[in-house]
C-alpha cells in the first residue's frame, strides 16, 4: 500500500507585517531538492491565508515545514528530494 502526501496548515494567527517583495507577485516555487532525484513536488494553497506554516509528509517519508506570511510572495510550490 501506498502512503499519500499530506499537506496540513499550521495556523499562526497573525497577519502579515511587512510589504511583500515586489520581485515575486505570483509567489515562488521554491526547489530543495539539491539537484537529487527522485523528488516530490506539491502545489500550495497560495497565496497563504496569513502568517503559518505548511507540514509536508511525502510517500517516502521526508517531512519539511515551509513558512509563509500570507502574501503574494508566498511559496506557491515546494519540490523536495524522496528519502529513497
Amino acid at each position: 500500500m501506498t502512503k499519500l502526501k499530506t499537506i496540513e496548515w499550521l495556523d499562526r494567527h497573525r497577519e502579515p507585517q511587512c510589504p511583500p517583495d515586489p520581485r515575486f507577485p505570483d509567489g515562488v516555487d521554491l526547489d530543495l531538492s539539491k539537484g537529487r532525484m527522485p523528488v516530490c513536488t506539491v502545489a500550495l494553497e497560495h497565496p497563504a491565508k496569513r502568517c503559518g506554516a505548511w507540514l509536508i509528509t511525502c510517500p517516502c517519508g521526508n517531512r519539511i515545514m515551509v513558512t509563509t506570511a500570507g502574501r503574494p510572495d508566498d511559496p506557491r510550490s515546494v519540490k523536495i528530494a524522496c528519502l529513497k
